[in-house]
């Protein structure tokens, strides 16, 4: 027989839950809170129940305001329930009462999920692009109510609750509903508003209560040593960069000018009380510096959430949440919106390689190894004490690229500089024989980071043309700039380490030793071209015992700035793009610490201010000579004219590009000075002296060629030419017809 249809305002019979049920919700540890709270048919109407701890009276309303049932006490911790006049299965509001207080709660499990079977699917496979989107705390109008969705992926959890200042960190509160099919836990929390603090209280397998966990989404967080998440509207920024982005989306980037600025944005300035700039503060400080010294680029050191200043960034906690150190993460976006409007790039140093082993981040999140590998021998980083990101998973490969495309769409990044890939890429990484594991093949190989960064790279290059993608990659691993479907990493470019090694040990020899080590300048060569290479001068070369880039060099005072000074005019005449850290423009005496600001006091002296001077023309010759830049990452830009010259340590050689002028690039680097110094040019007639490490703007001793050289045909394809050159010094020439 057919049943007859309900009728609006119907009431069901009182309500008697039973007193298991009831328990369990009190003590936390019912299997399906939803399934019992809320709202639910009943017979000919429906019931209310609910768990609001210290009431002694509720009365139940609908979001109209008008009351639809006065609910019963079963049990004194604050259980209520009993029939409700509703028309289906709808949200409801609650005022309870106790004593003279009188407080309202909005049921949070009387409203439907928000997650829906496309997502389960797209997230199962793996190929969700916009997790960023769904997962974590987002504010929305939800049937009527203003408030924030969670989630978060806890497959082997046995409860998760979110907990926060909006429900006295009561787990009991926020239990969330669990999509089986993902292992993903989700809520609606009504009247939850923006700047609330909140973690993730959860219950492993096992009824272990873990620590309280923070958002691995969150998208802001406390200030430090606070640690918890905290609900953010989403991000709005009024654009005004599509010039920028549809540049850099246009060109071919191995052929542009690039000279990178590496920042911590920490310690580049401080206010005068010693505390850190805001991102407003540093954008009207650092932004036209940037521009003054003829930088593209800022590079970043990370600016993602992380408890530990000395960590420098590197071992994140939040990999979404730009830090509360600097302010707001709208202040962030500001700064990268004024970048891109005086046509400056952004560039964010970038960890996905491993993670901290805080008890609030990452490790053991649903008590179970979920994001690193269980056994040590793959989850554990010996060299830094931190976790190893499981890239076997496809939820972690996700979470990660998920996070790449974050910063790229929603704070329009330029680039990210992929921290440590080596680490990822080899098993055996800092590890004796029998502390890890081969691969499947028996190799030392780590196929599954492979996968993760050609996907990662696919996925970032495929949905934001105009980005960049930089390795740091400290082994000759093949391919690591070639794309994926040549069987490379898909990397844009790659830090050449090597450059860096071979050049600060030449460098910091007596020059009476070089011509014995003169293959340390010439050798780099040999590979220059097998990736598009940046070079780098970076922070890890003037911290922990190295000493400033000016204290590197050998001689007295003169020697070592003029020793610098050729040092900076060899590598922006060298193919490959340019990195400089802070600080090392200007020759800072001492070695970085995150600690403090740079020493600007420094260019009060004219020998660090002819230093900065230097750095600028030199990124402003590089940016408008095309022969020095637009065949960086190809052989056919550079040309030996000398490599062999090591008696009196002179270099030479050509850089070139089609339709431009050439540049000749001559380096002496002993302090003895040579009047006429026979060399080849390629051309006959009028070469200009373009840049000149030792005039005496820069510090130098004013030694050179009174600005023009004449190179006079010899019948051999080959003009000769009797240059002058300065002592420890690097002259650039451009031939002028």
């Amino acid at each position: 027989m057919a049943k007859s249809p309900k009728r609006s305002g119907d009431v069901a019979k009182p309500d008697t839950p039973s007193a298991a049920e009831i328990e369990a919700i009190i003590h936390g540890t019912h299997g399906d809170p939803f399934a019992f709270l809320g709202v639910h048919e009943a017979g000919a109407g429906h019931v209310a129940r609910c768990f609001i701890p210290g009431a002694e009276t509720v009365i139940a309303y609908n979001l109209a305001g008008e009351p639809i049932g006065e609910l019963v006490q079963h049990h004194d911790a604050g259980f209520f329930s009993g029939p409700v006049k509703l028309d289906g299965v709808l949200p409801v509001r609650y005022r309870a009462t106790r004593g003279d207080a009188e407080w309202t709660v909005t049921d949070p499990y009387s409203f439907w999920p928000i997650l829906g079977p496309m997502d389960d699917y797209f997230i199962k496979e793996g190929s969700h692009l916009r997790l960023f989107d769904k997962m974590g705390a987002h504010p929305i109008k939800h049937q009527g109510v203003d408030g924030f969705h969670f989630a978060v992926w806890a497959p082997n959890a046995r409860r998760v609750s979110v907990v926060g200042d909006f429900n006295d960190w009561d787990g009991r509160l926020h239990v969330m509903r669990l999509r089986r099919d993902t292992g993903i836990w989700e809520i609606f929390a009504p009247d939850v508003r923006a700047g609330a603090t909140y973690k993730f209280e959860i219950v492993g397998p096992h009824g272990e209560l873990q620590p309280l966990k923070a958002d691995p989404f969150a998208r802001r967080a406390e200030m430090r040593p606070k640690n918890a998440s905290m609900t953010t509207p989403e991000l709005e920024q009024d654009w005004d960069d599509e010039a920028h982005r549809k540049h850099w989306a246009s060109i071919d980037q191995r052929r542009q000018p690039i000279s990178i600025y590496e920042v911590h944005a920490g310690s580049w300035q401080r206010r005068d009380d010693g505390s850190m700039l805001s991102w407003d503060e540093m954008a009207a400080r650092l932004i036209p510096y940037c521009v003054d010294m003829g930088f593209t680029h800022i590079e970043f050191m990370p600016v993602t959430e992380h408890p530990y200043d000395p960590s420098w960034g590197y071992q994140t906690t939040g990999l979404y949440a730009p830090s509360a150190r600097f302010g707001e993460p709208e202040g962030f976006a500001r700064f990268v919106n004024g970048c891109h409007k005086v046509g400056l790039g952004v560039i964010l140093d970038w960890v996905p390689a491993h993670f901290p082993t805080d008890a609030h981040g990452l490790r053991h999140f649903d008590g179970t190894a979920l994001y690193e590998h269980a056994d040590p021998r793959q989850g554990f980083h010996p060299d830094w004490n931190t976790a190893i990101y499981n890239f076997g998973r496809q939820e972690v490969l996700s979470y990660l690229i998920n996070n790449a495309l974050y910063w790229a769409e929603k704070f329009h990044l330029d680039g990210l500089r992929v921290d440590a890939v080596a680490s990822m890429l080899y098993l055996d990484y800092s590890r004796k024989e029998g502390e890890w594991i081969p691969n499947e093949y028996g190799g030392r190989e780590n196929l599954e980071a492979v996968r993760f960064l050609q996907q990662m790279n696919h996925h970032v290059y495929g949905s934001h043309p105009g980005i960049m993608t930089i390795a740091e990659e400290s082994t000759s691993w093949p391919k690591v700039s070639q794309p994926v479907h040549e069987g490379g990493l898909g990397f844009g470019f790659k830090w050449n380490m090597g450059f860096m090694h071979d050049t600060l040990s030449y460098f910091a020899r007596d020059p009476i030793y070089r011509k014995y080590h003169h293959q340390e300048l010439t050798f780099g060569l040999l590979y220059a071209f097998s990736e598009n290479f940046v070079l780098p001068i970076s922070h890890d070369e003037v911290v922990h015992g190295k000493g400033s880039m000016i204290a590197k060099m050998p001689g007295d005072d003169w020697q070592k700035f003029a020793n610098l000074r050729a040092y900076y005019g060899y590598m922006w005449g060298h193919p490959g793009k340019k990195l400089l850290f802070m600080g090392q423009e200007f020759a800072q005496w001492g070695e970085w610490s995150e600690a403090r600001s740079l020493d600007w006091n420094l260019l009060d002296y004219a020998p660090h201010e002819g230093m900065r001077r230097l750095i600028r023309d030199l990124n402003f010759t590089y940016r408008s000579k095309p022969a020095l830049h637009a065949r960086d990452c190809e052989g056919e830009g550079f040309e030996w004219i000398n490599a062999d010259d090591q008696e009196n340590s002179v270099l030479a050689w050509l850089r070139k590009a089609p339709g431009e002028k050439p540049v000749a690039v001559i380096c002496n680097l002993t302090p003895t000075y040579h009047e006429r110094y026979e060399l080849n040019l390629p051309a006959a007639g009028r070469w200009r002296e373009i840049l000149n490490t030792d005039a005496e703007i820069y510090g130098g001793s004013g030694k050179g060629n009174g600005g023009r050289v004449e190179a006079h045909a010899t019948g051999s394809g080959w003009a000769k030419a009797g240059l002058t050159l300065p002592p420890l010094a690097v002259i650039m020439l451009e031939l002028e017809q």
